[in-house]
């Protein structure tokens, strides 16, 4: 009889046990994931500085990007472009946002040229070509890029195509033509999408 009972004792603390552990493990994860939850939330409603100005995430893109010093060519691009109330939709959107200087990169001539009304298609092209459907934060490229072995695939709204690649912890983007240019500065949440910050003007298959 006391060994039956000591068994019972036995089972009935392993059960316990297991029990108490199943718990603990089952609390520890959900603590994780509002940890993560809380963190991804704290980031979606910082401000960032963008070109001198701050990015506020309760403002669309156009909002937010006519105040940066290191985009007036962009911004100006958009306005002849005629793509400024598309920016300003619902989207959501992911913009790569070329600055200043990496307009200046291109051949001398090229963005007047691309500003002339008879070229707007074209602009357009070029300008929906930096713009993905969704909003992609960095750690979702970074997790497509190694989802992907080394490399992700981004269709924009162009209809081109985007890869993705790490080069170090910096995210790169390869366009049709092979051109290369980096992001410098990730996730400036907008109203509306995301904008990446990249120091090359990426070009479609022409």
């Amino acid at each position: 009889m006391k060994i039956s009972n000591t068994i019972k004792l036995a089972t009935l603390a392993l059960t316990l046990g297991l029990t108490t552990s199943s718990f603990a493990q089952d609390g520890a994860m959900e603590m994780k994931k509002d940890k993560k939850m809380m963190k991804k939330e704290k980031m979606m409603m910082e401000t960032k500085m963008v070109g001198g100005a701050e990015m506020y995430p309760n403002k669309n893109i156009i909002e937010n990007a006519v105040n940066s010093k290191d985009h007036t060519t962009l911004v100006a691009a958009v306005k002849a472009a005629e793509l400024v109330e598309t920016l300003k939709g619902e989207g959501p959107f992911t913009v790569f946002a070329p600055t200043n200087e990496a307009f200046e990169k291109l051949p001398k001539g090229t963005v007047e040229t691309l500003l002339m009304a008879e070229n707007k298609a074209k602009l357009q092209s070029i300008l929906t070509y930096h713009v993905v459907a969704g909003k992609v934060s960095a750690m979702d490229l970074m997790k497509m890029i190694k989802d992907g072995n080394g490399k992700a695939e981004l269709t924009t709204v162009n209809g081109g195509t985007l890869t993705a690649m790490l080069k170090g912890k910096k995210v790169q983007l390869k366009d049709a033509a092979g051109n290369i240019s980096t992001v410098t500065i990730a996730d400036v949440n907008q109203s509306n999408g995301i904008i990446h910050v990249i120091d090359a003007v990426v070009l479609p298959g022409m």
